[in-house]
C-alpha cells in the first residue's frame, strides 16, 4: 500500500517472452498486486509467468487476442473485483521505467484522477526515440488534443498511466477501445465524465523489443476514429448531458464548413468537365460558410481550452 491506498498494477502482454519476467521483478514493493494479462500470447509468455514466484502476481489469459485496449481493459476489471484504489497500466514490453512509478501516481494524491507520462519533456531521451515513431505521435497529437478536449496534454500515445478506481467505475470500459487507440480514447472518455487529467515527465525506454504499430495503421484509422470519437464527444458533453454554446459553436461550425466545402467542391468539377466558370455568387455562396463556420469552429475551441 501506499499512503493507505492499494495499489494495483495492470501490465498487458503479448510475444514478451524476453522481457516479461524483469518487468514484473522491476515493479516497486509498494505494489499491492501485479495483473499480468496474457493476451493470447503464441510464445511462452504464459508460462513463464505462470511459474514465476511472486505472490503479488495474477495471471489472465485471453481466449483471444483483444490488443492492447482489450487486455488493459480486462486488468482494470479484476483490479476492480478485488479492491483496488489506484491503477498503473505498464507494458510488459520494458519501456516503461519502474523507477518512476511513484512519481507517476503522486499527482493522483493531490486531487487528479488520471495521469499520464509524457515523453516529450526529455530531450536527451526523446533524441533516442525512433523517428517514426515522433512522427506519429506529433501528428496525432492535435487531433487528439481536439477529440478529446483536453488541450493542455501531449503525448496522447503515451501508455504509461494511472487511474483512481472512483473514475474508473465511471467509464464505459466494455466500449473503450480494445487495440492501439485505447489510450486516444480514454482520454475522450474521461473528459466526457469531466475527469481531471495532467501529464508527468516520463522518458521512454528502448531496447530490443519490436512495435507491431504501423504507420500506414496510424494515417489511415487513427483519424476516422478520432473525428468519430470528437462528435461523440461534443454531442454527450455540450449537448446531451448538458446543451453548452461551445456545443452549439461546434455544430453549427462543422455543418457550414462542411456544406461549404461539398457545395464549393461540387461547382468546382463541375466546372473542370463542363468548362464554364463559376459565378461570383456561387464562389461566395461555397466561401463564406467555410469563413463563418471557421470562426465558430475556433471560438468554440477557445471557450474549451478557458473552460478547462
Amino acid at each position: 500500500m501506499l499512503n493507505g491506498k492499494r495499489i494495483v498494477t495492470v501490465i498487458p502482454a503479448y510475444n514478451v517472452e524476453g522481457q516479461i519476467i524483469d518487468t514484473i521483478r522491476g515493479i516497486k514493493s509498494f505494489v499491492d498486486h501485479i495483473i499480468v494479462v496474457d493476451d493470447c500470447s503464441p510464445d511462452m509468455t504464459n508460462e513463464l509467468v505462470r511459474n514465476y514466484a511472486d505472490s503479488r502476481v495474477i495471471l489472465l489469459r485471453n481466449s483471444k487476442n483483444q490488443g492492447v485496449g482489450g487486455a488493459t481493459t480486462e486488468g482494470f476489471k479484476k483490479g476492480l473485483e478485488i479492491g483496488g484504489d489506484i491503477f498503473i497500466k505498464f507494458d510488459g514490453d520494458g519501456q516503461m521505467d519502474p523507477d518512476r512509478m511513484e512519481e507517476l501516481i503522486k499527482p493522483l494524491f493531490e486531487g487528479y484522477d488520471y495521469v499520464k507520462g509524457n515523453r516529450f519533456i526529455h530531450t536527451p531521451e526523446l533524441n533516442k526515440m525512433p523517428r517514426l515513431r515522433i512522427f506519429g505521435n506529433f501528428m496525432l497529437t492535435f487531433l487528439t488534443k481536439l477529440s478529446s478536449g483536453y488541450w493542455k496534454i501531449f503525448d496522447p500515445q503515451n501508455g504509461y498511466v494511472a487511474i483512481t478506481s472512483e473514475v474508473l467505475t465511471k467509464l464505459p470500459l466494455d466500449n473503450v477501445y480494445r487495440r492501439y487507440f485505447f489510450e486516444n480514447d480514454m482520454l475522450v472518455n474521461l473528459n466526457i465524465i469531466r475527469a481531471k487529467v495532467v501529464d508527468v515527465s516520463m522518458p521512454a525506454r528502448y531496447g530490443d523489443e519490436k512495435s507491431s504499430l504501423k504507420i500506414s495503421r496510424i494515417i489511415f484509422t487513427f483519424p476516422r476514429l478520432l473525428f468519430g470519437r470528437f462528435i461523440r464527444r461534443i454531442y454527450k458533453k455540450y449537448i446531451l448531458y448538458d446543451f453548452s454554446v461551445i456545443g452549439f459553436f461546434y455544430t453549427v461550425g462543422l455543418i457550414l464548413m462542411l456544406f461549404g466545402s461539398f457545395f464549393g467542391g461540387y461547382h468546382w468539377i463541375k466546372s473542370l468537365y463542363t468548362g464554364l466558370v463559376a459565378s461570383t455568387g456561387t464562389v461566395m455562396l461555397a466561401v463564406l460558410p467555410i469563413i463563418l463556420g471557421f470562426q465558430l469552429f475556433l471560438q468554440a475551441i477557445v471557450l474549451e481550452i478557458e473552460q478547462n
